[in-house]
């Protein structure tokens, strides 16, 4: 992966994950934020574990970033694409949709 392709990674993903770490990882620490997304083996949910993947991303140092790390921002940036294309009508703000989003660090009402 080029620098470039780095660069625009890192800046997508800085503007789909709109939540701080301390945000996200106070988020994460919710009753409603582990009832939510779909669990393998009724354990932690797969947004759940992408969350606490991405607070690590978000107090990452640019240098320390893996191929693996850049994997994940592109697979946040997808998961919240279509994720936010599937906007319920009405208020959102106690929402499953809207609880999911913010495990993988975007909230709609921001």
């Amino acid at each position: 992966m080029t620098e470039e392709e780095e660069r625009a990674i890192a800046a997508e993903f800085g503007r789909a994950v709109n939540m701080t770490a301390k945000e996200l990882e106070s988020w994460l620490a919710t009753d409603e934020s582990k009832a939510v997304g779909q669990k393998s083996d009724g354990g932690e949910s797969t947004g759940h574990e992408s969350g606490r993947k991405i607070v690590e991303l978000l107090h990452a140092e640019k240098e320390s970033l893996t191929e693996p790390d850049y994997a994940h921002m592109r697979k946040v940036i997808g998961y919240i694409r279509r994720h936010l294309a599937q906007r319920p009508s009405g208020d959102v703000r106690e929402t499953r949709w809207r609880h999911s989003l913010m495990n993988w660090g975007h909230d709609p009402l921001k």
